[in-house]
């Protein structure tokens, strides 16, 4: 018997996140894997799907310009309603905490549909930071029957919410799945680092390289301000290149490109394909970020991080010493950045460090062997019926 998995994605990191699950679904004989693309990012997350190459079977193509978190949600509830009613999915799993996962998750759970968690678990109990990514995940923990924790840390988390210990299964993250075989490949194609390597000859290999992505929105307006103050001051270094792919959101775009555009060693690029930010993410000495992703990422790269917020859902890092918070003041960041610079000759060590934090690339493998179970026990139930 086999049990029918929906796995629902809408934005880049999801897709990435979830690339290595649904893989192993498709793989298996116990399940039949179904995908639904929402379209809450339409070409980043487009880009993704076709470095994986994953077709969906289903497009919601919610995608607006000028939308908003509600309108957004809205869109959402109103078209994956009916998707539902049509394929009667056993399982519904989600990942992380956006709008498209929260949206799915409340929906199936409106239509008794057993919800999937990937990445539960994840706190840092202020609703404003990150917004609305804390509010989002809570609620999907609430209504998940399968809570995937990435770590024992979210698993902690889940257990003090009094959430029943036997829905929880930690697997590690799967976007430490996603960047293993990515930079593998990267390393054993040669082809394809010669084509990367020439995408990226502006940068100066005589200079040490800082990689930074930011988009938060609780760092809308005066933040991204600070944070470019700091990059202005950074790319005085004569020692460094600073490369930063500017989220295309105007918040961030047009806030950065006024303030940096022209500035002395800052490359402001387009977003790039999760292919070229692995490759960016491997040769960088250092990671300026406040992207929840890249700090696990980095980590498993044995790389040194500064993170732009007040607080992280993935403190182990911290814990680690592998990575500092420092909000967006000027003055903090600069001091962090130098910091991890100086202390960048460690990568070895930092790496045998990082790479057990947030997963062993494992992690597809166990959510798969969970729902496989459950195939099995429905089985067994119908036969005993």
């Amino acid at each position: 018997m086999t049990i029918r998995v929906l796995s629902i994605i809408g934005t880049r990191p999801e897709a990435i996140k979830m690339a290595p699950v649904i893989k192993a679904l498709a793989a298996s004989p116990a399940v039949e894997g179904v995908v639904c693309a929402t379209g809450q990012h339409r070409q980043m997350l487009d880009q993704v799907l076709e470095i994986f190459a994953i077709r969906p079977d289903h497009d919601l193509d919610v995608m607006q310009v000028g939308h908003t978190l509600n309108s957004l949600a809205s869109r959402i509830f109103e078209k994956i309603d009916g998707l539902y009613t049509k394929l009667a999915p056993d399982v519904v799993l989600v990942h992380g905490d956006t709008t498209t996962a929260m949206a799915a998750a409340l929906a199936a759970f409106h239509k008794g549909i057993a919800v999937g968690h990937v990445e539960a678990g994840l706190r840092t109990y202020d609703m404003q930071r990150p917004f609305p990514e804390e509010l989002n995940r809570r609620a999907i923990d609430l209504v998940a029957k399968h809570l995937y924790a990435p770590t024992e840390s979210s698993r902690r988390n889940l257990l003090q919410e009094h959430l029943v210990s036997d829905r929880i299964l930690v697997t590690g993250n799967t976007v430490i799945d996603a960047l293993l075989q990515t930079v593998e490949r990267i390393h054993g194609d040669a082809a394809l680092r010669v084509r990367l390597d020439k995408s990226f000859e502006f940068i100066d290999r005589s200079r040490r390289l800082l990689l930074v992505t930011g988009h938060r929105r609780e760092s809308f307006g005066g933040g991204f301000e600070r944070i470019c103050d700091a990059l202005a001051r950074l790319g005085q270094r004569g020692d460094l290149e600073i490369v930063y792919p500017v989220h295309l959101n105007p918040n961030v775009d047009t806030v950065v490109r006024e303030r940096l555009g022209g500035a002395k060693n800052i490359h402001l690029i387009a977003p790039v394909d999760y292919l070229s930010f692995m490759y960016l993410l491997d040769r960088a000495e250092a990671i300026l970020t406040d992207s929840g992703g890249v700090q696990e990422e980095a980590a498993a790269l044995g790389k040194r991080v500064v993170i732009m917020r007040e607080v992280t859902e993935r403190p182990e890092g911290v814990e680690a010493g592998l990575a500092e918070l420092v909000g967006t003041d000027p003055d903090l960041i600069c001091t962090a950045v130098e910091r991890a610079l100086a202390g960048a000759h460690a990568q070895a060590k930092l790496r045998q460090i990082g790479r057990t934090l947030y997963g062993d690339g494992q992690a597809a493998m166990r959510i798969l062997g969970d729902l496989a179970g459950e195939a099995g026990q429905r089985a067994v139930k119908d036969l005993a019926s």
